[in-house]
């Protein structure tokens, strides 16, 4: 056999290989990746190129692949499930950061430069050492960090308001496909998607690169033609105004008519639609 036709083959062999073995290490690789994990990725890896170039026996590397990943996934099963194998293999999250110092000795412990902190500080969008209360340098090699108190961003519980609460919003249109079912779990249809993408410039889905629907019933358009400006909808301020107007006829009606029963029946009109104006209020704006 030619020997480019055997490293072809040995490579869509070991590309399968690496395939399957990263489905069953599953999906922790990425997602809470530490430096064990790290080390175990890369051997994996070249083990996975040694089959594709080197000349190396296929049954060989298939062995030495299989009990890695086996290996693997025992020392996972003893991460999960004794507190003493996590500390043993992966560590312990180390203070960097606490009541607003920095512990020079914990730096050092981890070999983390204070350039290196403030690089991550600044990617959790800190710039100021005077704002952190304590960072912790994570066994994934990420820093965690909580300002002081006084730095923090006034959220809604703060100031007593009230939000209302918001389902997760939905897209309904990729690449110019409807998804029906993401419409029909919040109730609408696609007559009304239709009319709304049409309101913003587009006409027909086929023209709508991506939109998405929220749970107020704001619908974000992206037309595949980014040059054409996309026209604010007008149609909540128009409700909101109608509304408006509505209950002030109501109450000017309330105080017109001489017959009682006529104007309480107005005045009970107006101030329910006023309460539902009120409500409604949050969700009619721009």
């Amino acid at each position: 056999m030619p020997q480019y036709l055997e490293i072809m083959i040995r490579s869509v062999f070991a590309f399968g290989i690496l395939l399957v073995l990263a489905r069953v290490l599953g999906k922790r690789q990425m997602a809470q990746l530490t430096f064990f994990d790290y080390i175990v990725g890369i051997t994996i890896g070249n083990m996975a190129a040694s089959l594709a170039l080197d000349d190396v026996r296929v049954s060989h590397a298939l062995l030495s692949l299989s009990l890695w990943t086996v290996l693997s996934i025992l020392m996972a099963l003893i991460q999960r499930g004794s507190y003493v194998g996590r500390v043993w293999l992966d560590g312990r999250p180390t203070v960097l950061m606490e009541g607003g110092r920095v512990l020079e000795r914990n730096l050092r412990k981890v070999r983390v430069s204070i350039e290196e902190m403030m690089l991550m500080l600044r990617g959790k969008d800190i710039f100021d050492l005077n704002h952190v209360e304590y960072a912790v340098l994570e066994v994934n090699g990420k820093i965690s960090a909580r300002k002081k108190p006084e730095f923090e961003p006034v959220t809604p519980s703060d100031t007593g308001l009230t939000v209302p609460g918001q389902d997760t919003p939905r897209l309904v249109i990729i690449d110019g496909n409807v998804m029906e079912r993401s419409l029909r779990s919040m109730g609408l249809s696609k007559e009304w998607l239709v009319r709304e993408i049409q309101k913003q410039g587009a006409t027909t889905p086929e023209d709508v690169f991506l939109a998405q629907v929220t749970s107020d019933g704001s619908v974000y358009v992206d037309l595949y033609r980014d040059e054409t400006a996309l026209p604010p909808s007008q149609d909540k301020p128009l409700v909101a105004a109608v509304l408006k107007k509505a209950q002030a006829d109501l109450e000017a009606f309330a105080l017109e008519t001489e017959n009682p029963q006529a104007k309480q029946a107005y005045a009970r009109q107006a101030k329910a639609l006023q309460k539902l104006i009120d409500q409604l209020t949050p969700y009619l704006r721009h």
